[in-house]
């Protein structure tokens, strides 16, 4: 089966009208704000999607994405390749509904439509795949070369001893 991209947009009411499921990929140099935090913006992401509604009348949107990237590691500063592995569950509303936010279950995130109802579909992937990335990606213990690891070792030596700035008053309470 062919992958085929998946839509910027979704009217997430028609689309949970008609059960509508999507698999594809997502092109890993359009989510520009990932890749600033990557070092190459090559390959796709690979997301499922699955639009409906709940037994409260909710409307949903629940998918997968996953992909590989290749970040640079904190510790030896050298490429390494990272999978990135994420699943969420959104629920649309509109803007003005604020009361809305109570009824929502704790299994969904919220996130509001546009003024044409529709939902930026890639952003919310790109949100979710940035939250997944480690702060500090590293290499397992010991995987990193021990020549280009930059830890400096020595003694640190105890600060010379300063007048306390406070002597002043003490010596004018005494008077």
């Amino acid at each position: 089966m062919q992958k085929v991209k998946i839509p910027i947009t979704l009217d997430p009411t028609r689309a949970a009208q008609k059960r509508a499921t999507f698999d594809g990929i997502v092109p890993l140099v359009t989510l520009t704000r990932l890749t600033d935090s990557l070092v190459s913006s090559e390959g796709d992401v690979e997301v499922v999607v699955n639009c409906g509604t709940d037994e409260q009348g909710l409307v949903f949107i629940e998918a997968q994405a996953r992909c590989q990237v290749q970040v640079k590691c904190e510790r030896c500063s050298e490429h390494m390749n990272l999978e990135l592995n994420t699943s969420f569950a959104y629920t649309p509303i509109r803007s003005d509904k604020d009361s809305a936010h109570d009824d929502i279950p704790e299994r969904y995130e919220v996130v509001e439509k546009n003024e044409h109802g529709e939902v930026n579909l890639r952003q919310l992937v790109e949100d979710e795949l940035i939250l997944a990335l480690p702060l500090f990606p590293m290499h397992d213990e010991g995987s990193c070369d021990p020549t280009k690891v930059q830890m400096s070792w020595g003694v640190i030596e105890p600060e010379p001893e300063k007048p306390n700035p406070f002597a002043i008053l003490q010596e004018l309470k005494k008077k």
